[in-house]
């Protein structure tokens, strides 16, 4: 198709990425892409991904890249080139070919939706409703005003969505009515929460409990004004805020009339020691999981970390659709790869987190950071150690806002009518974050 032996790109980052393939590094080469390619040449960033793909055995993005990089001003081979982006899990890429393919041909709905459907994948659902926005007058309903709906919702803009889904017929074809359900419930969960939350841009709960139906425990007190907004970044916990969070969990219970009579077990090790502490915070029995118990808290540390798990394909396909009064309670939630299955309640939100029993990193007598040995000892014992912790809340760094358990309780009794109903596929968490990921 072209000839890339005596073609190198001229651009300084590509020519790092350049570099790795030299070395045989494709990840290398494809992280020295993640970032600032928006304003790069196309036709070299072709090159490089054509070179990336061919040695990583994608002939359709070896294809595709091959033909933008000896074309790099057709509408189609950048649209081609924006599709096979995205079909390889390589979105961001995507972006800037789709947006020039766009520009030739703004009429051009399949580039609409591709270019749309990169802006979610990476999280910038801003630039998502933006681009639906403008075009709102000439939209299909299903999916594209659909769309425009769902991406005002993670961006935040509730009073767009209400107006666009006002706008929104029923689907003709019955496979958009569970998307359509999912989407009621999320302007439904905005109406409850809208009384005690103020659902702006600095409302971690509250679009938390809007986009998954999940009630945030607590906020991280530090960063708040650097962005975070209440979530941590990396955090080595504690058997501290293990009570914490299951004290909350115990509030938000009480607060929203929910009366479970058991405790549920997961198989992994972290949850079980989370899981028998909750036992006996709640004063219920622990008893092994099992998919459809009715009345039961379930009990997750992490959720990734379960579905990684020998049986975590079986016990998060079960998981999805819970039973009547079936609570599941994740204690650290990872909200840049949040898990495919939402909690009902999550403790805290994290980037990175250690749990307390595992290799914690240390600064040993000449300051050198190691990580230490996790803890061996039975799951009871250190259950044991969590439930003589000191719940008593962290001051942290002085400048985040107070989070009040009574806050917590107020949200909860009001969001009591649609709370633990639907559906609980994972969505990313919206909200107030300094990355383009998220804005």
């Amino acid at each position: 198709m072209f000839s890339r032996k005596h073609r190198r790109p001229k651009t300084p980052e590509l020519l790092k990425a350049w570099d790795a393939l030299d070395e045989g590094d494709v990840p290398g080469a494809l992280r020295q892409l993640r970032q600032g390619t928006d304003d790069l040449p196309l036709g070299e960033v072709a090159l490089v991904v054509a070179r990336a793909a061919e040695a990583a055995g994608f002939e359709d993005l070896h294809q595709a890249a091959g033909a933008l990089a000896a074309r790099p001003g057709k509408a189609r081979a950048l649209y081609d080139f924006g599709y096979a982006c995205i079909e390889r899990g390589v979105p961001h890429l995507a972006i800037p070919a789709l947006r020039e393919a766009l520009d030739q041909a703004p009429e051009s709905v399949p580039v609409l939706r591709e270019l749309v459907s990169a802006y979610e994948r990476e999280g910038r659902h801003r630039e998502a409703t933006d681009l639906l926005a403008a075009r709102a007058s000439a939209l299909t309903d299903w999916p594209d005003r659909y769309l425009l709906v769902f991406n005002a919702l993670m961006s935040g803009d509730l009073g767009l969505a209400r107006r666009q889904h006002a706008l929104l017929s029923d689907p003709d074809d019955d496979m958009w009515l569970p998307t359509q359900a999912r989407q009621r419930r999320m302007l439904e969960r905005a109406t409850s929460a809208e009384p005690v939350s103020p659902l702006d841009g600095g409302d971690l709960r509250g679009w938390q409990y809007v986009i998954g139906g999940t009630v945030l425990g607590s906020l991280s007190p530090y960063g708040f004004d650097a962005g975070m907004a209440g979530r941590y970044a990396w955090l080595q916990d504690s058997h501290d805020q293990c009570l914490r969070g299951l004290l909350r969990l115990q509030a938000i219970l009480d607060a929203a009339g929910v009366r479970p009579t058991s405790v549920s077990l997961l198989p992994d090790r972290s949850s079980r020691i989370l899981g028998l502490a909750a036992a006996e915070v709640l004063q219920l029995p622990a008893e092994p999981f099992v998919p459809h118990r009715e009345d039961t808290v379930v009990v997750a540390y992490d959720l990734n970390e379960v579905a990684v798990g020998d049986q975590g394909p079986d016990v998060i396909g079960g998981l999805f659709e819970r039973a009547p009064g079936q609570v599941l309670h994740e204690h650290a939630s990872n909200w840049t790869d949040p898990p495919v299955v939402t909690a009902d309640s999550v403790a805290l939100l994290h980037q990175s987190a250690t749990a307390p029993w595992a290799g914690q990193l240390r600064a040993d007598d000449d300051g050198n950071v190691e990580r230490g040995a996790p803890d061996d000892r039975p799951e009871r014992e250190i259950a044991a150690d969590i439930l003589a912790a000191d719940a008593t809340p962290d001051e942290g760094d002085g400048r985040s806002p107070a989070d009040p358990v009574e806050a917590l309780t107020d949200f909860a009794a009001a969001v009591r009518g649609s709370w633990l109903r639907g559906d609980r596929a994972g969505l990313t968490s919206s909200g107030p974050v300094a990355s383009s990921r998220f804005l």
